[in-house]
């Protein structure tokens, strides 16, 4: 499945269905670098779970201020809108596969 990108006016409708990992990023980010072509091979192989990226910037700010983002790379997993977990730091490929089959229960 393809990566969606959401800013603080897409974000709600982008996680409103199923199961849905939010990577809250910044382009200036070393570990946000190296963590986005983990998250964006997961998606490809993942077609039951909704990727979306969100870049930290000046104009998105509200978004990460309600979800209490303070460190990046996070990832924020959603299931119909409602926040279930979040995890903050590089993860590996294997380690992302592992938390979705947790979450998906």
């Amino acid at each position: 499945m393809a990566l969606k990108h959401a800013n603080d006016e897409t974000f709600d409708s982008m996680i409103s269905n199923g199961l849905t990992l939010v990577d809250f990023w910044a382009s200036w980010c070393g570990p946000c670098q190296m963590f986005g072509p983990i998250f964006e091979s997961v998606s490809d192989q993942r077609s039951d779970v909704n990727f979306v990226k969100f870049e930290i910037d000046d104009v998105n700010r509200r978004t990460p201020a309600k979800f209490g983002i303070r460190s990046i790379p996070s990832v924020l997993a959603f299931v119909n809108g409602e926040l279930k977990e979040a995890r903050t730091g590089l993860m590996d490929e294997e380690t992302l596969i592992q938390w979705i089959e947790e979450l998906k229960g």
